[in-house]
């Protein structure tokens, strides 16, 4: 009894040491991951340091594009039947108008049709189409923002990992003099080339497949926009020979 007693006095105050030596063991561990990519970077020298621009760019157009693709934010759903409902008899009051023209993008497109009947009650059907389809064009491009960018990083990035690969090798040939060898800078050139490669692919490849899913994504939110819009105008048009 005596023993168990002491067992059991002695490891409480022993186990948070052993916590404590664990979690310094994981903090050396990631301390020493950093460093060995640190000397990833010097091995690989300066040419990779364009690569790194390059990849944290992409990481922030990605991110900030899949944020403001959100659907609440672009297209929301039931938000054409809204309007629909609201101008079922009458343009709205501008309050109304203001509130859908700032709820989203579609929004954008929807209350143009209201400001344009609203500003020309005898607008034609074309010059009423014409209004909301230069809205719609405004929209695109909004949400085609920064994906020029992202598909100019995956196309580059590959470019700048075979540039890397090109220095490594000069420097390769640039070590072995007639009748010469050195291992350190023949080693040091392969490095060189490998790494920027290497890294120039692992830049491009997720920059590329983010940068075709964002485009399918904008392509079809411009598709919904033409349909929701044509028939807004159909409804639009319609109300307006009710009310002749």
């Amino acid at each position: 009894m005596r023993f168990s007693s002491g067992a059991w006095h002695v490891y409480p105050q022993s186990y948070p040491q052993f916590v404590w030596m664990a979690h310094s063991a994981i903090m050396l561990e990631r301390i020493f991951e950093g460093f060995a990519l640190f000397s990833i970077i010097q091995a690989a020298g300066w040419p990779i340091w364009p690569l790194l621009a390059c990849s944290i760019v992409a990481l922030a157009l990605i991110i900030e594009r899949l944020m403001s693709l959100r659907t609440h934010l672009v297209a929301p759903e039931g938000l054409l039947e809204q309007a629909l409902e609201a101008s079922h008899d009458n343009l709205p009051s501008q309050e109304i108008i203001n509130q859908l023209h700032d709820h989203s993008t579609l929004g954008r497109i929807l209350a143009s049709g209201w400001h344009a009947l609203q500003h020309e009650p005898l607008i034609s059907a074309e010059d009423l189409r014409a209004h909301m389809e230069s809205a719609g064009r405004q929209a695109a491009h909004t949400l085609e923002k920064h994906l020029v960018a992202l598909a100019t990083i995956a196309s580059a990035a590959p470019l700048l990992g075979l540039l890397g690969t090109v220095i490594g090798m000069i420097d390769i040939f640039g070590s072995q003099a007639p009748g010469t060898s050195n291992p350190v800078q023949l080693a040091q050139g392969i490095s060189i080339a490998l790494y920027n490669t290497a890294f120039g692919l692992m830049v491009a490849i997720p920059a590329l497949m983010f940068w075709r899913y964002l485009r399918a994504r904008v392509d079809a939110y411009v598709l919904g926009f033409e349909l929701d819009a044509d028939r807004f105008a159909r409804h639009l048009l319609a109300m307006r020979a009710r009310l002749k």
